[in-house]
């Protein structure tokens, strides 16, 4: 499928899957020490919860913010590439939540293959604690 037709046949409003995240401990120390990340709010209970006020451990904003890119590629399954994503962290989510991340086709632009979307991760409430929004370019 060309671009033009893909792009063509995706629509304002075309949901993504929502994918379904619970960060554990474990995860949550290993992705912050790949990004050389070594805030305690990450990894030290008893800091992140007797000194800085946190009820648990907080989960990164980049990794979250990577959900929303896994979102989309998961959505063009190798048929184009990311041209831009952006979000911003709006509340904390701590170890042991339910996240959950998704969006939907804000619009298209066929004759240019692209497709431009609005993403979220919630939380257990419902509530969009990251919103985010990212383009598209579909393969040729």
């Amino acid at each position: 499928m060309n671009n033009m037709s893909r792009a063509a046949k995706t629509q304002p409003g075309d949901k993504l899957p929502e994918r379904q995240f619970q960060v554990d401990n474990v995860q949550l120390f290993l992705y912050n020490a790949a990004l050389w990340n070594a805030h305690r709010i990450h990894y030290d209970h008893s800091y992140a919860c007797e000194v800085e006020g946190y009820p648990g451990l907080v989960i990164a904003g980049p990794l979250m913010g990577d959900w929303l890119g896994q979102c989309v590629m998961e959505w063009l399954d190798g048929e184009g590439e990311l041209e831009s994503l952006e979000y911003s962290n709006r509340r904390a989510a701590y170890v042991g939540e339910t996240l959950y991340s998704g969006g939907s086709v804000v619009s298209t632009d066929p004759v240019r293959g692209t497709v431009t979307f609005e993403l979220f991760v919630k939380n257990e409430n419902g509530e969009v604690i990251l919103p985010g929004n990212a383009v598209v370019r579909l393969a040729q």
